[in-house]
């Protein structure tokens, strides 16, 4: 009789017995943990979807577009705004995703898709859908695809704006034809074509709670002071504002903390150059989304009486213009009030003055006469403005040619005072600044009134207060009268003189100390 060996047990049968069941069920145990996961990642992408739609108002809002795709294999969502989005690189991204292989995913899903699938250059993740919806409404298309744990954003977003046009209140003979226009992110274009600086800084922030306006800050990292910086920046942040409607000039006021302060603390400009040469002088500017201007930080009086005109000139030709300015500017101020001052003491003048006085009488004082035209320029000003361009000549031709001589010769109004008031309305229209100009036409009301009172004290008493006033106002640290005070006399000539460009150097706005710069601010309001 032969005896068999016995066969040697395997590990497996060592280690645990083996049943009839045991192999099916665990490859059913691993099909259902691959079910039960898939399940998950559907659940998950359903929840971000709906979270999305409902932030948003899909249901309500037509302009919502989600577009349900396959990507590779799985469930996706493309969720963007209509009318935001670039059409042609839209197909293209949408084409690449509907079209990919159900391996195109294989392995790290975020990775695939952001290098191989989406041929777009401008992308990034997050994680939550609250911040997808907040980039949807910026214009940006959220992408959320099962199995992938974050939400992708592509920037194809693409803003309502108007072409280039040359600012119609910036006007030169000479030089570049180029405006701000309501796009930010082209403004700020416009300022790095002329400034192709390595160390030009551009940040971006988001400012109001419902608005989330996008706020360029630029300067130059080495020319502007960094305690400047640091406080815009901290303004900026520390705005708790709903929304910005107005764009510049609601953030203004929560820059600058002027309340009953009617002289201008930021210059605006609407010229690219202009932003770059202050840029180079150390100054900080503020783009603001859907607002076609730039800020200038920290402002003071006297720029407020430049224009770029002067430095598309020769610089003899320049300094003219500047010093014709400043008698204009000077002349808009002062004129009506001196001349009521004259007027009030005509007794007491010399015989050479004789002929300052009103030739006729009237039926009003001629202080009265001065406020009413003064306030009726104002009147015509506004019409004029909320006037159709067909019809604006038309009201200017009967407001200042007809009105005028009506008056004269019904005797309310001598030829004096509207003579006068034209020349004073003549000088207010040459100050580049509107803010300023509106700012000084203010105070000639009560410059009027005591010039009448009091005579030449009483005009040299109003004068005084508002240079005082002038004297406390402060920009971002940088005092409202300098350099004439505190006095700078290097940088009063460059004021006073319009310089040649190869003899004139940067230099810096001064740079607020520590101990200023917690005195000074004011804080959001």
């Amino acid at each position: 009789m032969k005896l068999e060996r016995p066969r040697p047990l395997r590990p497996r049968q060592l280690l645990a017995p083996q049943t009839p069941g045991d192999g099916p069920s665990r490859a059913g145990a691993d099909g259902a943990g691959r079910s039960q996961a898939a399940g998950a990642e559907r659940g998950r992408f359903d929840e971000w979807v709906q979270a999305i739609k409902a932030r948003l108002g899909a249901e309500t809002s037509f302009d919502i577009i989600v577009r349900n795709i396959q990507v590779a294999g799985r469930d996706g969502a493309f969720i963007h705004l209509d009318g935001f989005m670039l059409a042609t690189p839209a197909m293209r991204v949408l084409q690449a995703l509907m079209q990919a292989e159900p391996s195109a995913l294989e392995g790290d899903p975020r990775r695939q898709l952001e290098q191989k699938l989406v041929s777009y250059f401008e992308v990034k993740w997050v994680q939550k859908p609250e911040e997808a919806a907040d980039e949807v409404l910026v214009g940006q298309a959220a992408l959320v695809v099962a199995g992938v744990d974050q939400i992708l954003l592509i920037d194809l977003r693409r803003y309502p704006a108007r072409s280039v046009d040359e600012p119609p209140i910036e006007r030169v003979t000479r030089g570049s034809r180029e405006g701000f226009v309501e796009t930010g992110l082209l403004n700020v274009n416009m300022v790095r074509r002329r400034l192709r600086d390595p160390h030009l800084r551009v940040e971006a922030l988001k400012v109001g709670i419902r608005s989330k306006t996008d706020v360029f800050l630029l300067y130059v990292e080495d020319l502007a002071p960094k305690d400047l910086v640091d406080e815009i920046r901290r303004r900026l942040v520390s705005i708790r504002a709903d929304a910005l409607p107005m764009g510049s000039k609601n953030l203004e006021e929560y820059l600058s903390g002027s309340r009953f302060n009617p002289f201008p603390r930021v210059r605006y400009t609407e010229r690219p150059d202009v932003t770059a040469s202050h840029l180079l002088e150390g100054y900080v500017a503020v783009i603001v989304d859907t607002a076609p201007s730039a800020m200038i930080l920290p402002a003071n009086v006297w720029q407020f009486t430049q224009h770029a005109e002067e430095y598309v000139q020769t610089p003899v030709v320049g300094t003219y213009l500047r010093w014709v300015r400043f008698f204009a500017i000077v002349m808009s101020v002062v004129l009506v009030p001196l001349w009521v001052a004259l007027v009030s003491q005509m007794p007491h003048l010399p015989p050479w003055l004789g002929w300052m006085g009103p030739r006729k009488p009237s039926v009003f004082p001629v202080w009265l006469q001065l406020l009413l035209l003064t306030l009726g320029l104002d009147i015509i000003r506004m019409a004029l403005i909320h006037t159709p361009e067909a019809l604006s000549t038309s009201i200017g031709l009967v407001g200042a040619v007809l009105l005028g001589q009506f008056a004269v010769q019904t005797g309310l109004f001598v030829n004096e005072t509207i003579l006068y008031s034209a020349l004073a309305a003549i000088g207010s229209f040459t100050t580049p600044a509107l803010e300023f100009a509106l700012a000084l036409r203010l105070f000639q009301y009560p410059l009027i009134a005591l010039a009448a009172w009091q005579g030449l004290w009483g005009l040299a008493a109003g004068l005084t207060l508002m240079l005082y006033g002038m004297a406390l106002t402060r920009s971002f640290f940088l005092p409202y009268l300098w350099p004439l005070a505190p006095f700078d006399g290097k940088a009063l000539s460059r004021l006073l003189m319009r310089y040649p460009i190869p003899a004139v150097r940067t230099s810096k706005p001064p740079s607020p100390s520590t101990k200023e710069t917690k005195e000074a601010s004011p804080g959001p309001s």
